[in-house]
């Protein structure tokens, strides 16, 4: 059997594995006019749309958020917020905690630090009742059949709608950021004016990306009428964009280490105090960057058809995107869909964890949780700043303080000591001392941070094997894990100087940055790459041998194939921004009064049958065509489809009578 010949095979079992959609609706339905004409239009004249006064962007991070903004007069200053209350020891605040709290009759509370310290003060008995939340973004990744009902859980147990927490926390943006306009401009600054910009994962599906936006349209940051008004902006696209505008002063380059003004080679970018911190705890009164409206020196090094690699290192997820330079205006092109996973550096907060129920036991981690919440959180606390301090070359030991309440209601629990505990259990390098803490070898801090660490170099191992990854010249490491030593090490020793690894000064606020970017100028990116094959439901002429037996639709003497994918786009095609795909489509039976179509998707680039498993239907245009009897023997249904955007819109028109339909992809509904 050939090839072709058992890809049709499959394809007929496939299609038999499921019943026919399209004979169970009962519609019609259109058929392609033949010859289909694509009509692609490089537009690069994108709709400007109203003119804003402001670009605010939000990174809505796992374990960190923050917001920043630029006057569209001034776009060469970028301002990050006010500095937060709060605060830990040994982490930089620019950006504060991803948490919530709501009222035990669930009300918005408090976000951030103030959150965490509110919680942290209540007693125990209270604490149960309230509800806190934290790295609760990942739940959008990892949920399989995302909606609107989707809930999450809180620190004590309880269960709430993950739509709620996610509008709460943009209404507190909102509001933290008009006020702080508002200060800055001394009057009532108008939301109207301004343009937001919320930051998401590339790797994330396409159902995520639209729960953020239907977030934003219930917390009041803009509304449904108005969806210019929000960008929804790619995390790695947002870093690459504000790395073409660096200066020498502004990165370090792990592959020379060079001294760049007063850097020595020798200083790590996690370092205690390298100038690079002394240089932001003088600038911290202004907050305000300067970004020259210059190609950056670094970038001036690229040439036309260079390619780079972004590696964008969050708390939950790690990104990774493939652009290549177009010149003259240095315009960027993504060369491979994005690419990654749940690599972000909470998976070694949940090794440390594994790690506490290997020594105390997980029936008494678990109930440790649900008991004492508020504990629990200070103990994750008091890790994360030890986590910051682990480093390849690091000899002395790591030591965690553990809350009295955990000491405590071990005791309880066990009926013996944490002490007694530790000695007991067969785990190498963690010991107690004397003073209350954990104290940890670094080799078992490394060792937490090697699972996460092994997925992510694995993962660019097989990026960098790709054909379309060839000949990188920079490989830029962004995002708050960036920092981390051990991961800068790692990703040395795999590249092993095939490209040359920059990291920003300012790493975890990179994406802050270019978010900002983006929002004053989203026609920057120029191609992307369709992450999903779109199309539409359509019924072909049957034609024996070719279409599989029970696809046939006998309707009025004529022999329908139904159930065809009629594709506009397959998944991993570049798309230019704002480009259109035209069809033109006729209906099956010419007294149909309403047209119906679909709109379908899926994650495979030769899907053929809208029956297929992985197609789903994510749009329907209903076009009333009733009372236009036009004379025309065919009446003709064209059918748009623009992509290039991080959303995608279709429309449908009756070419007799310019009668226009929009729809918007809907990937939330079930």
């Amino acid at each position: 059997m050939t090839e072709k010949e058992s890809a049709t095979e499959n394809l007929i079992s496939d299609a038999m594995a499921t019943p026919s959609p399209a004979k169970s609706m009962g519609e019609p339905g259109i058929t392609p006019l033949s010859p289909s004409h694509i009509q692609q239009e490089d537009t690069d004249q994108v709709p400007s749309g109203p003119s804003f006064v402001v670009v605010v962007a939000i990174d809505f991070g796992t374990t960190s958020s923050g917001y920043a903004y630029a006057f569209t007069k001034e776009p060469e200053c970028i301002h990050t917020m006010r500095r937060w209350e709060g605060g830990d020891p040994g982490v930089s605040n620019q950006k504060t905690p991803t948490t919530i709290l709501l009222t035990p009759d669930r009300k918005f509370h408090s976000f951030g630090y103030a959150a965490r310290d509110f919680y942290h003060d209540l007693d125990p008995s209270e604490s149960k009742q309230w509800l806190y939340l934290e790295k609760f973004k990942m739940k959008l990744h990892t949920t399989a059949n995302l909606s609107t009902e989707t809930d999450i859980q809180a620190a004590n147990g309880k269960r709430v709608k993950a739509l709620d927490i996610f509008a709460y926390a943009l209404a507190f943006f909102k509001e933290q950021a008009l006020k702080e306009l508002s200060d800055q401009t001394g009057g009532d600054f108008d939301n109207n004016d301004v343009r937001w910009v919320i930051t998401v994962p590339a790797i994330w599906k396409m159902p995520a990306k639209q729960f953020m936006r239907e977030a934003a349209y219930k917390s009041g940051l803009v509304t449904r009428d108005n969806p210019e008004q929000l960008i929804i902006a790619l995390e790695p696209e947002a870093a690459s964009i504000y790395c073409r505008k660096l200066r020498l002063h502004q990165m370090i380059d792990l592959g020379t280490r060079t001294t760049q003004n007063g850097h020595s080679p020798t200083d790590n970018v996690g370092g205690q105090m390298t100038p690079a911190k002394e240089h932001g705890r003088r600038n911290r009164q202004s907050r305000t960057f300067m970004v020259e409206n210059v190609i950056g020196e670094l970038w001036s090094e690229l040439e036309e058809g260079d390619r780079y690699v972004v590696v964008d290192c969050g708390g939950g997820t790690v990104d990774l995107t493939v652009h290549q330079i177009r010149l003259p205006e240095g315009h960027l092109k993504e060369l491979y869909k994005a690419s990654g996973g749940p690599y972000g550096s909470i998976g070694i907060d949940y090794e440390f964890e594994k790690l506490l129920c290997k020594i105390f036991g997980q029936d008494f981690v678990d109930q440790f949780k649900v008991k004492r919440p508020a504990a629990w959180v200070d103990l994750m606390i008091a890790f994360e700043s030890r986590k910051r301090a682990a480093a390849p070359d690091r000899t002395n030991p790591l030591n965690i303080n553990l809350p009295f309440s955990f000491i405590d209601y071990y005791k309880k629990f066990r009926g013996h000591s944490v002490e007694h505990a530790l000695r007991k259990s067969n785990v190498d390098f963690v010991k107690w001392s004397s003073q209350g803490m954990l104290r940890m070898n670094p080799d078992a801090m490394n060792a937490l941070f090697k699972p996460t660490i092994d997925h992510i170099i694995q993962h660019l191992n097989e990026l960098f094997e790709r054909p379309e990854v060839s000949n990188i010249k920079f490989l830029f490491l962004v995002g708050g894990f960036a920092e981390s030593p051990l991961l800068q090490q790692a990703v040395q020793v795999m590249l092993q100087g095939r490209s040359r690894i920059i990291i920003p000064h300012d790493v975890g606020l990179t994406i802050l940055k270019g978010a900002v970017l983006f929002g004053l100028d989203p026609s920057i990116i120029k191609v992307r790459r369709s992450p999903l094959t779109y199309g539409v439901g359509v019924l072909n002429r049957f034609v024996e041998g070719k279409h599989p037996p029970e696809k046939l639709l006998v309707k009025d003497g004529t022999r329908w194939c139904t159930d065809v994918l009629d594709t506009f786009i397959v998944a991993d095609q570049s798309v230019a921004l704002g480009e259109l795909v035209k069809r033109s489509y006729t209906p099956a039976q010419p007294a149909q009064q309403v047209i119906v179509i679909h709109v379908y998707c899926s994650e495979r680039e030769n899907a053929a049958f809208i029956s297929e498993p992985g197609v789903r239907k994510c749009g329907t245009l209903r076009l009333d065509v009733s009372g236009t009897e036009s004379g025309a023997a065919r009446r003709e249904i064209q059918t748009l489809m623009q992509f290039g955007d991080t959303e995608i819109r279709a429309m449908a028109v009756d070419v007799a009578t310019q009668r226009t339909v929009r729809a918007s992809i809907d990937f939330l509904s079930h």
